[in-house]
């Protein structure tokens, strides 16, 4: 609770700013020039009593925050973005990626916002932390094409340890983790994972199906070189359609319109 306490002190702060500009580094440095500091401190402070909050905090990516955990990757995010006036969870739903959408359809989502296949293999990544709901996965396991039947391309053993998390296809409930074992380090570990036929939503698993996107995989097995294109595509990422300038709002509540 005191994180987002002080965000939204920060986000008072904010209200100084003058109207124009645009996205660029030290946005706030004159009119609230501990923000980053501020910020900073609190989330290490959580994560490092919650280690479930990384994959959560990847979210804020899309606002002002200025999130650097211990582990790699990082980037800088560049700052002056405001708030939309709108806010429709339906919206939501249409703009973000699916886990039960195939290659071709998350490529059109990826498309419409400017991305390429290459950021949606790499920023899949992202999967190496967190946990998924079983019922976003368990058609996979109990009746994948509605005959009571599983997902062929799921790695056998893997998905009877699923079986044994998941009490069927109406568990809303209970969690399990994206990236086995690891799932609260931010590691290449998802790639290896992936080529083992042990990803858990479609969407993972459909990273596999094109000759491309898994050409693309097999170059990310590389760490280092996933924590690279994972920072550049994140840049990408946050680029996207940004409210700065005059358009927009900064809300005072940061879940509610103004």
């Amino acid at each position: 609770m005191r994180f987002f306490l002080v965000a939204s002190m920060v986000v008072l702060c904010f209200l100084g700013i003058s109207e124009g500009g645009s996205l660029r580094k030290n946005f706030y440095r004159d009119s609230c020039p501990q923000a980053e500091e501020i910020i900073k401190n609190i989330t290490q402070q959580h994560v490092s009593s919650r280690p479930e909050l990384p994959a959560k905090l990847l979210r804020l990516h899309f606002h002002d925050c200025f999130v650097r955990f211990n582990n790699e990757p990082k980037w800088e995010v560049l700052t002056g973005r405001r708030d939309g006036t709108v806010s429709k969870s339906s919206e939501a739903l249409i703009n973000i990626p699916s886990p039960f959408q195939n290659i071709t359809q998350l490529r059109q989502i990826f498309a419409s916002k400017n991305l390429t296949l290459h950021d949606l293999v790499v920023l899949s990544g992202a999967h190496t932390i967190g946990v998924g709901h079983c019922n976003l996965f368990s058609r996979r396991l109990f009746n994948f094409t509605g005959k009571g039947d599983q997902d062929p391309s799921l790695n056998p053993t893997y998905a009877n340890f699923l079986k044994t998390k998941c009490q069927g296809l109406s568990d809303r409930t209970t969690t399990v983790e994206m990236d086995p074992n690891s799932s609260t380090n931010f590691d290449g570990n998802y790639y290896p994972i992936l080529l083992q036929n042990k990803g858990l939503f479609t969407s993972d698993a459909t990273l596999l199906t094109t000759k491309q996107s898994k050409n693309i995989v097999n170059e990310l097995v590389s760490q280092n070189k996933f924590f690279t294109e994972f920072a550049q595509s994140m840049q990408r990422m946050g680029a996207i359609e940004i409210l700065s300038g005059s358009n927009g709002e900064i809300r005072r509540t940061c879940s509610v319109v103004n």
